[in-house]
């Protein structure tokens, strides 16, 4: 058992590690720290854990804790860590997007690490600090990173995702509103989404010339998780578009290739990725679909522990969407 602590636990993605961590079978929450309900019950903000858990939220942080996960808005996590030191030994696992690009990796000699499986596994094993991709970055690369290694973007690549209203976290904001969400769809940030810059450099590192992304993020008016469509010119068969995904995936452990039409709620509530192709003329279309808390956010963050610890790595993510 490995003891860990979550920074920013009173959130929608502190809400999720935590429903994971408590029933995961090599963890044991030390703490839950957060600054505007510390001395409160953990179900005072998630009241879907009532019954399930006595924790309660801390103001203070044990530095020497086995891993801690940091759970704040963006721009925040630097701030913590220069402000509060964690052992040597502590594995930081970073779900802003503080640490994502290269440059912006390394922080008082800790180097992060980036953490999405299908393209590092090797060196998240080793890490001691990693930064966790962003739901967008997540659902797109899985979509286009086998054809980014097989030297194929080489034309743009047109992109229109649609997440929903947890993407923009607890805080009230007037797009995240009932009443301006409900039965209400629009697109946001068109073509400067700051994911692209993630995206952009992973697919670099793996095809240095690509076409030019154009993404499109929209905002659906339901709660939980990704559906991304990507398309571009493809002189390939779709079987041989099979055969390359296939491939490519054949050894993730939450990364599905399927020929079945996919759908969103297939893989609300899990780590999973699926993802389905179709050939039009010379254009491939790819779609992917994950759930933004968890493979978007909390479930992979999870799945990165795992892998640093040396644990199976769907520990505690053996998660089954419920369809209906």
């Amino acid at each position: 058992m490995i003891k860990v602590g979550i920074i920013g636990g009173s959130g929608y993605t502190g809400g999720e590690l935590i429903r994971i961590l408590l029933n995961h079978p090599n963890t044991e929450i030390n703490f839950v720290y957060s600054t505007t309900r510390a001395n409160k019950k953990i179900t005072t903000a998630h009241p879907d854990l009532l019954g399930v858990t006595d924790l309660k939220f801390t103001g203070t942080v044990n530095p020497d804790v086995d891993a801690v996960f940091l759970c704040l808005g963006h721009g925040n996590s630097t701030k913590f860590l220069k402000e509060n030191q964690f052992s040597k030994d502590t594995r930081i696992i970073d779900l802003s997007n503080d640490f994502r690009l290269a440059a912006d990796s390394i922080l008082d000699g800790k180097t992060f690490v980036y953490g999405l499986p299908e393209l590092k596994k090797d060196e998240i094993k080793t890490a001691r600090h990693i930064a966790n991709p962003g739901c967008f970055a997540t659902a797109i690369q899985l979509a286009l990173l086998p054809l980014a290694q097989a030297k194929l973007l080489e034309n743009p690549v047109h992109i229109n995702a649609v997440t929903g209203s947890t993407g923009a976290g607890v805080s009230l904001s007037p797009t995240s509103h009932y009443s301006w969400r409900n039965n209400n769809v629009s697109w946001y940030k068109p073509f400067t989404h700051q994911h692209l810059g993630e995206i952009e450099e992973n697919l670099h590192s793996l095809q240095q010339d690509t076409g030019e992304l154009f993404f499109l993020p929209n905002r659906g008016n339901f709660t939980r998780g990704i559906m991304a469509t990507a398309y571009t010119d493809f002189k390939g068969s779709l079987e041989e578009a099979y055969a390359l995904y296939a491939d490519f995936y054949k050894d993730a452990a939450f990364t599905q290739v399927t020929e079945e039409d996919i759908n969103l709620k297939q893989v609300v509530n899990t780590n999973q990725c699926h993802i389905h192709l179709h050939k039009h003329n010379n254009t491939l279309l790819i779609t992917s679909a994950i759930d933004n808390l968890l493979k978007g956010a909390s479930g992979q963050a999870v799945q990165n522990m795992n892998l640093a610890f040396g644990f199976e790595e769907n520990a505690g993510l053996q998660l089954k969407a419920g369809v209906f």
